[in-house]
């Protein structure tokens, strides 16, 4: 097949470009492949950084995804600290000007942390990078207590750690709950509740309006007062690196950032891909971009295939992502409706069981704690759409996929 690509060249070395480069040499492909990155760490895992890698129990060989000795021994020309300033069809631009041909180009430069004006300096650490879990670890031991800004997955992953070295935690979460969109009202509580039994302080509505630097650390000061720590971790979201995609004039959400695709991870422009968490799609009659590592792995998937001629299947509509915190397994599956019923199986004050979040008898999210195992079915529950019984859906002795076939039939 003549018209398939002969070169392959990614902009970013996340984890969409990493599964792209792995599956196209383990499926064969021979041409060319370079990985240009502008940070100068070969390409590493995102996930342990707020997790074991911040407690020490991972290294940072152990993270790393491309080492030199893969890339020599598979022909891939990794090129770290090598920002590129724009693509076009058969080339990538770098910002000394000059230029890296490939007949496919992959963009897969992510996100960057969010940051909040005026809350920085030399005790404040933005979360986002290997280099920043490395100073952040770095400095945890002489901390006696923290504070974190953001009371998402990042910011929790960071408290759970912290408190495990005995740290004093204190959360500033500016919505009235934690996780409330990902989790509903009561899941919510369940998780604040989880980080307040671990001995975090978490206050809930607040807002930052000014910081400082003292003597002894940081003094955040928001409207019912002041709160003093020795080092300040922000995790308020992240924003996507899209430069590169306005540059080269490739379509981007125009509200909230990200590079336009299709299904395959196409971008309007020929031989250019995105994927990972800067590459949007348009859902239904909005724009969605999901920022999690089992995403970015399947679309960085799938431009692989595209390029050698294999067979592209949808988009998966069923997101799913995970959490280690205060010694639970936590995962998600999608996002609830508002005014979704809940159907618990298991027991929620025994910190075991699965959160089924329905409507009008369809499930369409859920989220387990240390019941992984349930996460299978529950993807195949939203993905088949159809009503399930409450009470079936409930039942710890019902087998989740029987269900499953019998709702099927």
């Amino acid at each position: 097949m003549s018209d398939l690509p002969r070169s392959f060249v990614t902009v970013g070395g996340g984890q969409a470009a990493v599964a792209a480069v792995r599956l196209l040499r383990r499926r064969g492909f021979d041409g060319p492949v370079t990985v240009l990155s502008d940070e100068t760490r070969a390409p590493y895992q995102r996930p342990p950084l707020s997790k074991d890698f911040l407690r020490g129990e991972t290294t940072t060989e152990e993270v790393t995804l491309l080492d030199e000795a893969w890339c020599a021994a598979n022909d891939v020309d990794l090129r770290l600290g090598a920002p590129v300033e724009s693509v076009a069809p058969g080339e990538a631009r770098l910002a000394d000007g000059s230029v890296v041909p490939g007949e496919a180009i992959l963009i897969a430069t992510g996100v960057r942390a969010r940051r909040l004006p005026g809350v920085d300096g030399d005790r404040v650490i933005h979360l986002r990078t290997l280099d920043d879990a490395v100073r952040l670890r770095d400095l945890l031991p002489s901390a006696e207590r923290i504070a974190v800004v953001g009371g998402g997955l990042i910011g929790s992953e960071v408290a759970s750690s912290a408190r495990e070295s005995g740290i004093a935690v204190t959360v500033l979460e500016v919505a009235e709950l934690p996780m409330l969109a990902q989790l509903g009202p009561r899941m919510a509580r369940f998780y604040a509740d989880l980080h307040r039994e671990a001995g975090v302080d978490l206050r809930c509505g607040q807002k930052i309006d000014t910081a400082d630097s003292t003597a002894a650390g940081v003094a955040l000061h928001t409207a019912d007062g002041t709160v003093e720590a020795d080092l300040v971790v922000v995790a308020v979201g992240a924003v996507p690196n899209d430069l590169v995609a306005r540059r080269s004039g490739l379509a981007v959400d125009p509200a909230r950032g990200g590079i336009i695709v299709d299904s395959a991870c196409r971008t309007a422009m020929p031989g250019v891909f995105a994927a990972g968490d800067i590459a949007t799609r348009a859902v239904q009659d909005r724009y969605t971009r999901v920022e999690h590592v089992d995403n970015a792995t399947t679309q960085g998937a799938a431009v692989a295939k595209a390029l050698i001629g294999k067979p592209v299947g949808g988009a998966d509509e069923t997101p799913w992502f995970s959490s280690d915190q205060y010694g639970l397994d936590l995962q998600f599956v999608c996002r609830p409706h508002p005014g979704a019923e809940l159907v618990v199986r298991g027991n929620v004050a025994d910190r075991d069981f699965t959160a089924f979040y329905t409507t009008d008898g369809i499930v369409h999210a859920a989220f387990t704690v240390d019941r992984g195992g349930d996460i299978p079915a529950a993807k195949q529950l939203i993905t088949l759409g159809l009503p399930v019984p409450a009470e079936a859906l409930a039942a710890d002795d019902t087998d989740l996929f029987d269900l499953l076939d019998t709702i099927g039939a």
